[in-house]
């Protein structure tokens, strides 16, 4: 098996370490020269480094397990392919994530591509579906991958396929999560002004008419700009509103200055679930005590009741072994990090043809696959091109061993399959 990596020398130590770091396309382009002989070409692009960093934490350490799972090469319809590997790291910047998307399909001229990011997706969406190179994603709520880019239901995209939970999923969690706890039924809002943001705090099918919907009243504080770590406007608000629930989207660099003028202005919710912010143990312990309680979606945990198709490990097994060989905590895309190779080598071996195009999407499209964060279907799903996840509710506690803190799960609504860890509590455990 051969591994490429960046065009500028990039080392297997150098890919270790940076682990550590936390609409149809009209017609087709002639059709592209593909890898030759029994060789196939697996491209890969991801946020490894740069400021989603802590998405990709555990990716190269994903990588080289699959670089060994490899090395023998791969078995399809009985003939014995090599397996060539080309690994791109996007640093969390578009603008390098649409180079690489030309590298992978134009000049390394890969047979299938696994995005595990939103920009690495969006950029090389179009050119994947109009040079024919199947592709498949992840990491980012499906709608905020399909309708974007132009999708119809009913017709999907030609070559590039998603799997995650929807961001409507995402939202009645939330909404789940703040009724467990006894409040004055008043939700302080604010969101980060970007594409998750504004799905987040979209009128009509957002987070406000499910709050209504819920009996709940809306202190909305609007959006604040990326660079944003004033928060003294939405914090007056919230003063005179005095909501005991604080949510909404933005990142944990957001939310602890957020937080910290919160506690100055004298303000004390019983809920705080604000999404993408708690997702990864460093997050909250960078709250230090006041970390206990702040709840979050929960896309993947070791309590989840599934094995690997790769190495029949049970998601409790791989989190497991993470935490011994990284010597870190088990954060969330772990799972799905290992999920996109197992859907990707089901779909290759599924072709017969791996080196066919049309095989290979006509093997993803037909993809009905129990896997280590449960069912990836493609086959049965309403949304062609979009295979629909689950997710739990989950609130960090207190640790109880290495960890300063534990993820429990809380809420299974939109997942039963996930057994109930712990009751939802007041911030601080009260």
């Amino acid at each position: 098996m051969t591994l490429i990596a960046e065009k500028a020398s990039v080392s297997r130590r150098t890919l270790l370490k940076i682990g550590a770091a936390s609409a149809a396309t009209g017609l087709f382009a002639p059709s592209i020269a593909r890898s030759a002989g029994s060789t196939i070409k697996i491209g890969y692009v991801g946020s490894l480094s740069g400021i989603r960093a802590a998405f990709g934490e555990t990716e190269s350490w994903t990588l080289e397990k699959m670089k060994q799972h490899l090395a023998n090469g791969l078995d399809v319809g009985g003939k014995k392919y090599e397996v060539e590997l080309v690994i791109r790291d996007n640093q969390s910047d578009p603008n390098r994530s649409s180079s690489i998307a030309s590298e992978l399909v134009l000049r390394e001229r890969c047979n299938i591509v696994l995005a595990q990011d939103g920009d690495g997706a969006m950029s090389i969406g179009e050119l994947a579906d109009s040079r024919r190179v199947p592709t498949i994603s992840t990491m980012v709520p499906w709608q905020g991958w399909f309708f974007p880019r132009g999708g119809v239901p009913d017709k999907g995209f030609p070559y590039t396929f998603h799997f995650f939970a929807g961001s409507d999923t995402i939202l009645e969690t939330f909404v789940s999560l703040m009724g467990k706890v006894d409040t004055n039924k008043k939700a302080g809002t604010l969101y980060l002004d970007n594409e998750p943001g504004k799905a987040f705090m979209d009128p009509e099918l957002g987070l406000p008419p499910m709050l209504k919907g819920a009996g709940f009243e809306e202190t909305a504080a609007g959006p604040f700009p990326i660079s944003a770590n004033d928060f003294s406007n939405a914090v007056a608000q919230f003063s005179a509103a005095k909501p005991d629930i604080l949510t909404g989207f933005m990142y944990t660099n957001h939310f602890i200055p957020f937080w910290n003028q919160i506690q100055q202005a004298g303000l004390s919710p019983k809920v705080c679930a604000m999404a993408a912010a708690f997702l990864f143990p460093s997050g909250v312990e960078a709250l230090g005590k006041m970390g206990d309680g702040m709840a979050t979606e929960v896309w993947w945990s070791p309590r989840f009741p599934y094995a690997s198709t790769i190495t029949g490990q049970s998601a409790e097994a791989l989190a497991a072994e993470w935490e011994k060989e990284a010597n870190r905590q088990w954060t969330q895309p772990l799972g799905y990090g290992h999920a996109l190779w197992e859907i990707g080598l089901a779909a290759l071996k599924n072709s017969n043809d791996p080196l066919d195009p049309d095989a290979v999407r006509d093997a993803i499209a037909n993809l009905n696959l129990d896997t280590i964060i449960g069912r990836v279907n493609f086959a049965e799903s309403p949304i062609k091109s979009v295979a629909i996840t689950g997710l739990a509710g989950g609130q960090w506690r207190k640790g109880t061993g290495k960890y300063p803190y534990d993820l429990k799960i809380v809420s299974n609504a939109a997942l039963p399959a996930v057994p109930i860890e712990a009751e939802m509590v007041p911030l601080g455990g009260a």
